[in-house]
């Protein structure tokens, strides 16, 4: 007779139904849909003139986008090394990456200057990072949630 429990894992054992490349790009792209929705309340907060929430909500932009990043990162590198090795085996994800990493990595970079200019009150260089940001950050959330496959 067979038995109704669940297996049971043994150490070491990896869980190779959840943790696949096109899974972890859907929750990179929630996570990136979510703090864009961040932002753009930052943004609400800033036109109407309330830039101590402005800043409180960059902040939290600010942490957020770090942990996915981090994250991701841990999971890529540490956890499964070969979780993302699909993009390399097809020309047109190769390049949907490349584009991506063209937006995403210098708005990575760009994030942490704006923070601090903003909450050091550099004024101007906090609004020209500010620009450069946005535009960096229209271009990873374009590639990101649509140019990225999470379906393999």
């Amino acid at each position: 007779m067979a038995s109704s429990s669940p297996r049971i894992r043994q150490s070491g054992e990896r869980c190779r139904g959840v943790l696949t490349g096109p899974n972890v790009i859907l929750v990179l792209k929630i996570a990136v849909v979510t703090v864009t929705a961040l932002f753009l309340t930052s943004l609400i907060a800033l036109a109407r003139g309330n830039y101590r929430l402005h800043g409180r909500i960059n902040v939290a932009f600010f942490v957020l986008t770090v942990s996915a990043l981090i994250g991701l990162e841990v999971v890529a590198r540490l956890v499964d090394p070969d979780l993302f090795q699909y993009f390399d085996a097809d020309p047109a994800l190769r390049k949907a990456l490349a584009i991506h990493l063209c937006f995403s990595l210098p708005s990575t970079a760009v994030m942490p200057l704006m923070l601090f200019t903003g909450l050091t009150h550099r004024r101007r260089l906090h609004l020209t990072l500010a620009v450069i940001f946005g535009l960096l950050w229209v271009g990873t959330f374009v590639t990101g949630v649509f140019f990225l496959p999470h379906r393999s």
